[in-house]
């Protein structure tokens, strides 16, 4: 840390970087007009930067300029089990590769403090209206994933600064707002705010906290924990004035819904928001939370909120010690940000949003930005008078009607935590059964917080006994279903979907409802508020209009609607005050976190087990490559369209026997009761490969059915041939010829999750360049960390126009450097050379040299080899 603006924190034994003061030494006046995000910079620039270089990174925050690369250093890694394991499994790779090269792995280690919380590994196997659910997913959990936890706690005695929460705790984003964060940091005497980067890209979920917290691949985590900066460029930041107040009845999901489509539509991809105004003052921080964890649905990088009153009372809330508290509203105070410190704050661009707009609201039936009002079922085609009356017909003759709810699950921590979405669900579940209404027998429910303390508050409510008794019992704390664990069907329900295949739907309290995403028969799937999720169990099927149609009859005969179920605000609020208390937080998290001394590992170099199908090690160092990227004669493994998501190119749910991946671990011995997800396996390079646009839900454009129309379904087409096959055949059949490839893709390619095999299961392909309209922030840098080269069309010019069929070979020409133009030269089949300008998606030069090196890891085992690290 550098010295210059150091001083004294008043009435406190700390001091604190005056970054106000470095700010207006340059430009009298200017820190007053910096947003809240610039202000954070700032202070880490003041604090980390050489004197030298200082004063041009903060001239780029001031004039609000975007020419030049300055560091970032994040105070933390906050990682899940998923991307946290193969991130770990890779340094672990690396290891070996630095002791092969005659280095000493025990000095490759995590810098940057690090956390893991195992999260992403619990199916729901055992569904809520089992008393037993918790305990008998949680003894699955651990089979399946002997290899995985085996491995997950060696790293935690083999790595320095290296935490892990085992499986059974909670979400880590939830864990993050509940505990982990302290809002602001004290560290070798020095107070600054606290940040950090995740390996998931709801992250930003603490953003509601005032830390700015991004989700990241987890090849850029890698890139942090071993104390590398995250070279950015001042962000686009936009300002969001929150007016009005919510009106009775409607929750933080209804409001999160509404504000995703409203922010898609208004195309803050990639920017940071930052929430203000009187409509701002008014949220919780549940409901801060509810809207900052939904940030990468609506296409930002960070949701910021500002440090406040609100902040202040919920860290008291959440058991945070007296002493921390104070530390952070001292200091909010002191540098400027305190909610009442940022009203002179200036934007380059302003939206506003008003609260008192929102109406009842859910997502579907297949993007989460694509807001359903519930006023708007039957006009939407979604709720169906006629179908619903059919569907009757069907119940009654012992079948499941059209449009069958399968699947309702109260999951993610989007949702559950904010202890009044919670709360209201326990209420609607309160009031069905003193009506005697019931679950659909076909329904699977269940209920997953994201946190322990949600079962200490329903407890002290009497409410869990309640959800309980509609079958939303507690089956684990973990992401689950909004992970797409959703786990088995009942076989006799799934064959009947199956024999009559029929439309079955899911309902959930998460945030992505992509195709295929949730359960393979579940059709489509629509994310709503808890007690909504509630009441669709209860109604069963999806052509029922939830605001108006009749759920059941009184024991007076009269007929129950949701108006009937629905709490008032005054119940809830009454509720979450009595109830919610801070002894629960630290009856929680203080034996959680209470580590103990831990044991140093044997040997810095794990034992690889040579059969497992969960663990390998990583095979970056060798084969293809190890060799040069020739960018000549590739082949198009696919032609894609827009809004292609990483569910599409690596997904995350369970594995089926007749897919490639089945196929390889039923070789492999495994039964098929255990084969757990794709997402479990991704430290097993030769599973994960096989995930490889695995979704039977792609659209590759160059495989066409008889009409012209492209063919749905994880499929290829081999060229020169035209051989259509499944696409790990056509992998493999590449790969055995050594073919380099490329990826041609429309608009928004790599969309949702943080995955870094959507980018390794390429790159392991053979794949060199992707050729997109345009990138998804995350998984672009995931790209350049294992070096396949992103290049960008220029406005105007599409696959479409271009006309391309995938018979042609591509080259790449020119040297890459940051967004110089490229050209892609298109070899047509007739002969034909076509060369289009293309924008190279290298962002920095940092990007331009890990690229040049073949990727993240590529680089720093070179660069500790030299002695430079």
């Amino acid at each position: 840390m550098n010295t210059q603006y150091r001083e004294n924190l008043p009435g406190t034994d700390l001091d604190y970087y005056n970054a106000p003061a470095a700010v207006d030494a340059i430009q009298p006046g200017a820190w007053a007009r910096l947003p809240y995000t610039s202000r954070v910079l700032a202070e880490q620039l003041v604090r980390r930067c050489e004197p030298e270089a200082l004063t041009d990174s903060l001239k780029q925050l001031i004039e609000r300029k975007r020419d030049l690369d300055f560091p970032w250093y994040p105070a933390r890694v906050v990682c899940h089990d998923i991307l946290g394991q193969t991130a770990l499994v890779d340094l672990a790779g690396l290891r070996d590769a630095i002791a092969d090269q005659g280095g000493d792995p025990a000095l490759v280690n995590p810098v940057v403090p690090t956390q893991l919380i195992v999260d992403h590994s619990l199916a729901v196997e055992h569904a809520g209206f089992d008393a037993e659910a918790f305990d008998k997913n949680r003894a699955i959990e651990d089979r399946r994933n002997e290899d995985r936890f085996h491995f997950i706690e060696w790293t935690k005695t083999a790595f320095k600064n290296v935490d892990v929460i085992p499986a059974g705790n909670g979400i880590m984003h939830q864990i993050n707002l509940e505990k982990m964060s302290p809002v602001v940091q004290a560290r070798d005497g020095v107070a600054f705010p606290d940040t950090c980067v995740g390996t998931d890209s709801h992250t930003p979920h603490v953003d509601a906290l005032g830390v700015i917290a991004i989700g990241v691949g987890g090849l850029e985590a890698e890139t942090v924990m071993l104390g590398r900066p995250s070279m950015m460029r001042l962000p686009d930041i936009v300002g969001v004035k929150l007016t009005g107040k919510r009106q009775p009845g409607i929750t933080a999901t209804d409001i999160v819904l509404a504000l995703t489509e409203f922010l898609r539509a208004e195309r803050v991809v990639g920017a940071y928001v930052e929430f203000f105004g009187e409509g701002a003052d008014s949220l919780t921080i549940g409901d801060r939370a509810t809207i900052s964890n939904m940030c990468p649905e609506y296409g930002a990088t960070a949701s910021m909120f500002y440090i406040d009153q609100q902040t202040i009372e919920y860290l008291k809330l959440t058991g945070r010690e007296p002493e921390q508290v104070s530390l952070v509203e001292n200091y909010a105070k002191k540098l400027g940000l305190w909610g009442d410190a940022l009203t002179t704050a200036e934007y380059e661009r302003v939206l506003e949003f008003d609260l008192s707009s929102v109406v009842r609201n859910m997502a579907g039936p297949s993007n989460p930005h694509r807001r359903l009002p519930t006023s708007a079922l039957a006009e939407r085609g979604i709720a169906d008078g006629g179908k619903l009356e059919s569907g009757k017909a069907e119940e009654q003759g012992g079948l499941m009607p059209d449009g069958a709810v399968i699947i309702a699950a109260i999951t993610s921590c989007t949702n559950t935590s904010n202890p009044r979405n919670v709360v209201a669900a326990g209420l609607v579940a309160k009031k069905a059964n003193e009506l005697g209404l019931v679950r659909k027998p076909w329904v699977k429910t269940s209920f997953a917080p994201g946190s322990k303390v949600a079962r200490l508050y329903l407890e002290e409510s009497g409410l869990l006994p309640e959800l309980e008794q509609l079958g939303f019992g507690i089956v684990g704390y973990a992401c689950t279903t909004c992970n797409g664990m959703s786990g088995a069907l009942d076989p006799k329900i799934q064959q009947e979907i199956i024999d009559r295949d029929l439309y079955a739907t899911a309902v959930l309290s998460g945030n992505r409802n992509f195709d295929g995403r949730i359960h393979p028969y579940a059709k489509q799937a629509f994310l709503a508020s808890p007690p909504l999720v509630v009441a669709y169990a209860i109604a069963g099927t999806m052509r029922f209009d939830i605001e108006q149609d009749v759920l059941g009859k009184g024991q007076n005969g009269n007929p129950i609607t949701l108006k009937d179920l629905w709490p008032s605000d005054e119940e809830i609020d009454a509720i979450v005050a009595s109830s919610v208390k801070p002894e629960q937080f630290k009856q929680v998290y203080i034996p959680m976190f209470d580590l103990g001394a831990i044991q140093e590992a044997e040997s810095p170099l794990y034992d690889w087990r040579e059969m497992s199908t969960y663990i390998r090690r990583p095979p970056y160092w060798e084969g293809a490559l190890a060799g040069e990227r020739t960018m000549k004669g590739m082949r198009p493994l696919a032609i894609l369209p827009d809004n292609i998501t990483t569910d599409h190119l690596s997904p995350s749910n369970a594995i089926m026997m007749d897919s490639a991946a089945g196929e390889y671990l039923h070789k492999m011995g495994l039964p098929e009761e255990d084969f757990n997800s794709y997402a479990t396996h991704r430290g097993d390079h030769l599973t994960a490969q096989r995930a490889t646009f695995a979704n039977p839900k792609l659209f590759n454009e160059m495989v066409l059915n008889d009409d012209g129309s492209v063919k749905q379904g994880s499929l290829a087409r081999v060229e020169p041939e035209g051989k259509v096959m499944r696409m790990w055949e056509a992998i493999e059949t590449y790969m055995n010829r050594k073919q380099p490839l490329i990826i041609v893709a429309g608009a928004d390619y790599g969309q949702g999750s943080s995955r870094d095999w959507a980018a390794k299961g390429v790159r392991l392909a053979g794949v060199e360049a992707i050729a997109a309209e345009g990138f998804e922030r995350i998984h672009r840098t995931n790209l350049v960390g294992m070096g396949v080269l992103p290049l960008e069309f220029k406005p105007g010019t599409t696959r479409k126009t271009l006309e391309l069929d995938g018979t042609e070979t591509y080259d790449v020409v020119g040297t890459p450097a940051p967004r110089a133009e490229l050209t892609l030269v298109v070899n047509r089949q007739s002969g034909e050379r076509v060369e289009v300008p293309m924008v190279c998606r290298l962002d920095s030069h940092e990007e331009a040299r890990i690229y040049e090196a073949g990727g993240v890891l590529q680089r720093f085992a070179q660069d500790f080899l030299e002695g430079k690290v």
